[in-house]
């Protein structure tokens, strides 16, 4: 059997600030724009995954979620708790620096770490942590 990852979901509370970030400050390319209902999901993906879709959903979009439900996830989303992505780069010092310039919150500068990786770290605009790491020469 062969099971491969084929879409990830953050939630985002702006989606046209959400766009920005996600294609125009990370380069990835959108794949759908669906309104439905008065709601809005937005599929984006690298160029070099095209198998590979994060969804940018609002919170709590679940249609068993209660308005207290709902509520809660907004809340969590404003406190920069809910869900994160983590990235693969072949130079995380020059995302870094391109990320930065954008303006986005940075959680961690570039640094390695000891299991074998040099990475960093933001905030998207809805405030979900995003890990970008890039995997160390062997010494």
């Amino acid at each position: 059997m062969d099971l491969k990852l084929s879409h990830c979901f953050i939630s985002v509370d702006d989606h046209d600030k959400a766009l920005a970030f996600y294609q125009d400050v990370l380069g990835l390319e959108v794949r759908n724009d669906v309104k439905y209902e008065g709601m809005r999901w937005i599929s984006v993906g690298s160029a070099a995954q095209p198998e590979v879709n994060i969804v940018l959903e609002p919170p709590g979009v679940d249609p068993n979620a209660t308005a207290a439900d709902r509520q809660a996830l907004i809340e969590l989303q404003a406190k920069g708790l809910l869900r994160g992505v983590n990235f693969a780069t072949d130079d995380v010092d020059a995302l870094f620096e391109r990320v930065a310039a954008s303006g986005a919150d940075v959680l961690q500068e570039p640094m390695d770490q000891p299991y074998g990786v040099r990475d960093c770290a933001f905030r998207d605009p809805a405030g979900n942590a995003l890990r970008f790491s890039q995997v160390r020469a062997r010494k």
